[in-house]
């Protein structure tokens, strides 16, 4: 029976979020960029998300790439760098109300002082992230919402005090604070131990909670988030996985947000968690993209709902499997939202779920005291599954209730959601189809002579370590005024297990034959280094391992070959005519089984047998945490 009264109504407001890692986003040209935001962020038309969470760049490896840092050095301010401003300008033009959130995965090498520990220097620590979010308004005119504290890694309980007295110096109060962004037990029980702690502590967060909370976190009575969840493939199954948490994180552990990982899936698909996000944008060289379900499962939730109604105590389970919310604007509105997620079809991809049974079942619901006057509910309904029977997010006939005393009866199957709500505004948004898929082009050049850049990174490349920007080389007033940079001189705090070496890919998985040619300017004289290479088989987290072909000269006047990026693996080596501080130009062919090498146009090394890898990106990169430069740069390649 769904009723509405002050007692029972949970106090806790329904905010429905999302995270990101979609660097290739902001190159998809026009018309379908705008499209792709219109399906994530426009109300009543897609996902329509309430809440974006994003990463604070801190310059090191954060699960598919590295995202660029405000500050690479102590000195150094820049409000300009990487996607994520553009990001939140673009869902705030969407949706004036959406609620923003920042969270550090990595922080630049120079906070940790020779460690790599964010909490050397709290203050110091503190002063940079607050810096971030003064110059999210300042520069953006942009509004934080909540701040976090180290993604899934240690919190410091004095850290987030001092934090907090930093952002109220600042004028800051309105910023609030989440915490820990890992489990739920440790930050819970400190909080009910450490009263100053308790206070400092708006939201309680944890990631991938499999629907349950813990008894420390509901003592405190903060509001608890699932603050990371799904990170699922987004097939129907992943859909399935995200119709079910949406529901049921509530209905077990009282959670009332929950924050998708990731956004959209603009990555390399061979990346790690390849379409792990609410929709696929992986194309921008062709346009093309994917509404995938989840981004229709999401608007079962969000397009009915709004950061501030209230879940009614009436929440719970189906008799033969599945769930059911309801929620209430407070004056007279009601969603009620019931999903029938089958075990095989809803499985995340963590933590393990255990075996339940879902059955064809009929479902009645009541509706008492004012909700019983209401004449009629709108209908929206999505089957996941067979092909044959799979509808997303379509409306069905109105139920009317006048004459049935409030009461009505469904007949549920496996693999359902329905949302019944008094909202007319509910839409399927929808745009002509994109452009078809298409590989990634075999012949790809770019010379980097951007004079006002966009953006800080050159298109379609993906630093996997280092951050690799657009750069106006003053000392050279010829062919490289306009170069593309490795700008950081010193190993981030990490958060992943980064290379020891600097590396951006580019390209096409697949590709196996190819030939690299690239201008390349040492400048740390003696113990520099660069590379150009192809074939390159991992990155993202795994980055450390990759193996494929490099090719590297040095400033002490050698060169090598190796067969990975750590440089274990040595296929040939030797002396060469290499200096720091002056542009040479490698050139790597990989054909078959066989690689060759020319510097400055004249063969260096020939016909060295590769046998594996068989195929991967493309990639230019430097030996160390050092500043080099890359021009001209060039590919020709088959798959």
């Amino acid at each position: 029976m769904l009723g509405k009264s002050h007692g029972r109504a949970t106090h806790c407001p329904l905010p429905w979020a999302d995270l990101g890692h979609p660097p290739s986003l902001l190159n998809y040209p026009e018309p379908y960029r705008s499209q792709i935001l219109d399906y994530l962020f426009k109300p009543n038309f897609g996902a329509s998300l309430h809440i974006l969470k994003v990463e604070i760049g801190g310059d090191g490896q954060t699960t598919d790439g590295t995202e660029p840092s405000h500050m690479h050095y102590a000195l150094d301010e820049n409000y300009f760098r990487g996607y994520e401003w553009w990001l939140m300008k673009e869902a705030k033009k969407r949706n004036p109300n959406i609620t923003l959130i920042g969270l550090p995965w990595s922080f630049p090498g120079w906070l940790g002082k020779g460690f790599d520990w964010p909490y050397v220097n709290l203050q110091l620590t503190a002063y940079y992230v607050v810096t971030w979010i003064v110059g999210a308004k300042r520069y953006h005119d942009l509004d934080i919402d909540y701040i976090g504290i180290w993604n899934e890694r240690s919190y410091n309980a004095n850290y987030i005090k001092i934090l907090r007295k930093m952002l109220n110096s600042q004028g800051l109060q309105q910023v609030k604070i989440i915490a820990s962004d890992n489990l739920w037990e440790s930050i819970s029980a400190a909080m009910l131990l450490d009263a100053e702690l308790f206070k400092v502590v708006d939201v309680i967060g944890a990631h991938y909670p499999g629907t349950h909370s813990v008894k420390d976190a509901r003592l405190t009575g903060k509001k608890l988030w699932s603050s990371e969840d799904f990170s699922t493939l987004n097939s129907d199954t992943g859909a399935g996985c995200w119709g079910r948490i949406l529901n049921q994180n509530y209905v077990n552990g009282y959670m009332t947000s929950t924050i998708a990982w990731n956004l959209v899936a603009s990555y390399y698909e061979q990346l790690p968690y390849g379409r792990c996000g609410l929709m696929t944008a992986q194309e921008p060289w062709s346009g093309h993209y994917v509404v995938e379900s989840p981004v229709w499962v999401s608007a079962h939730t969000t397009q009915f709902t709004q950061p501030g109604w209230y879940y009614l105590k009436t929440v719970g389970h189906l008799e033969k499997g599945g769930s059911y919310v309801a929620l209430t604007d407070g004056l007279g509105n009601l969603t009620i939202i019931i999903e029938t997620m089958s075990h095989k079809h809803s499985k995340c991809i963590r933590p393990f779920l255990p075996y339940f049974n879902v059955s064809q079942q009929f479902a009645t619901f009541v509706l008492k005291g004012s909700f019983s006057e209401i004449p009629e509910l709108q209908v929206w309904y999505t089957k996941l599954g067979k092909t044959s029977e799979r509808f997303l997010f379509k409306q069905l006939d109105s139920l009317w209730l006048l004459d049935s005393n409030g009461s009505f009866t469904l007949k549920l199957q496996e693999d359902e959601l329905f949302t019944l709500t008094t909202l007319t505004t509910g839409r399927k948004g929808s745009y002509l189809l994109p452009p078809k898929s298409q590989h990634f082009p075999s012949t790809y050049k770019d010379d980097f002579n951007v004079d006002y850049p966009f953006f800080s990174e050159a298109p379609n490349f993906a630093d996997q370590t280092g951050v690799f920007e657009y750069f106006t080389n003053m000392e050279d007033p010829g062919e490289h005024h306009f170069t593309l940079r490795q700008v950081l001189n010193q190993r981030p705090i990490t958060w992943a297990a980064d290379a020891s070496n600097t590396i951006s890919i580019i390209g096409d998985y697949n590709w196996t034959n190819l030939t690299i040619k690239c201008d390349v300017y040492i400048e740390t004289p003696d113990t520099g280094g660069v590379f150009i290479a192809g074939r390159v088989n991992k990155g993202g987290i795994l980055i450390r391992s990759a193996r494929g072909i490099f090719f590297w000269i040095f400033a002490n006047g050698s060169y090598r070959v190796t067969g990975d990026l750590a440089g274990w693996i040595i296929y040939a080596l030797g002396r060469v005519e290499v200096i720091a501080k002056k542009w040479y130009t490698l050139t790597l062919t990989i054909k078959g089984r066989f690689a060759s090498g020319m510097l400055n146009d004249k063969s260096l090394w020939t016909d060295i047998p590769v046998n594996f890898p068989k195929n991967g990106w493309a990639a230019i990169g430097t030996h160390s945490f050092e500043f080099a430069q890359f021009d001209n740069f060039h590919v020709e390649a088959t798959r």
